[in-house]
């Protein structure tokens, strides 16, 4: 099969398709993911998602056949806790997942329990609206050590030619306590560093990457950085690659910089 790309996502607030007023706000993130699926040199066998909305102590790999749904937001409609996209599990994939990683030295359980979060089942409602692509999701560490989520990606990057997509979903911004205005400096800041850096040579895009805390107001964007964790394990799997930025909003809720970017 065709070498799959990989991406750093960003994926938007709640469950927002279903919500219309935020559908709206969201409409230029959602053109990105039918642009991103278009793109794609063929059909993915399965998608792996590492989504800022699942960590664990040790890396956990979603291992059910049919996957249940974690509504992991508050304050919305009541039918937004009814969703269900049920795109078929992969215990197969699983287990070779499992496989790689413990190649790689990297401990791993199977979860057979873990449902689909919004970070999850957002992006692969607008991407593949007939849940019909077999979908898995791999947990971040809750160290968010960028070092052990780069050798994840690493250890992932053979699933890359056996026809497996992956992508690494969070926010390029994510800082809960200025999602408005407040927002505009630090995050075209921090949104220009990532561009720069993503355009270098590999080994000075990891090196970068690595020191991720030197960025122009990197803590102010990521008080917590489990939103920008994804975006190791995407790299760590096309290390080689050619960063394209995908998406890009300079005033998203009123003033939010936030961009996506492939790998190939």
């Amino acid at each position: 099969m065709t070498k799959m790309p990989t991406f750093y996502i960003s994926h938007g607030g709640g469950p927002w398709p279903w919500v219309p007023q935020l559908r709206a706000i969201f409409k230029n993130l959602e053109a990105s993911f039918v642009q991103m699926e278009e793109d794609l040199p063929e059909r993915p066998k399965a998608v792996v998602m590492i989504s800022g909305h699942w960590e664990a102590d040790q890396v956990r790999v979603m291992s059910s056949d049919a996957p249940t749904m974690e509504y992991d937001y508050s304050g919305f409609p009541p039918e937004t806790y009814q969703i269900r996209y049920g795109a078929p599990g992969d215990p197969a994939l699983a287990e070779r997942i499992i496989g790689l990683l413990a190649g790689a030295g990297i401990s791993t359980t199977p979860d057979p329990t873990q449902g689909y979060d919004h970070g999850t089942f957002v992006p692969m409602q607008i991407m593949y609206p007939d849940a019909d692509v077999p979908l898995i999701q791999v947990s971040m560490l809750s160290s968010y050590d960028p070092a052990k989520h780069f050798e994840i990606g690493r250890a992932l990057a053979p699933l890359r030619d056996e026809g497996v997509l992956i992508i690494g979903s969070g926010l390029s911004y994510h800082n809960m306590s200025k999602m408005n205005p407040a927002a505009k400096v630090p995050s075209a800041g921090f949104d220009a560093w990532l561009g720069e850096t993503l355009a270098k040579a590999p080994e000075a895009r990891t090196a970068d990457l690595l020191n991720w805390e030197s960025a122009p107001y990197a803590r102010e964007c990521h008080v917590k950085e489990d939103h920008w964790v994804p975006i190791y394990v995407a790299v760590g799997a096309a290390e080689q690659a050619t960063a394209t930025r995908v998406y890009h909003e300079t005033d998203l809720l009123g003033g939010i910089t936030a961009s996506s970017y492939r790998f190939d």
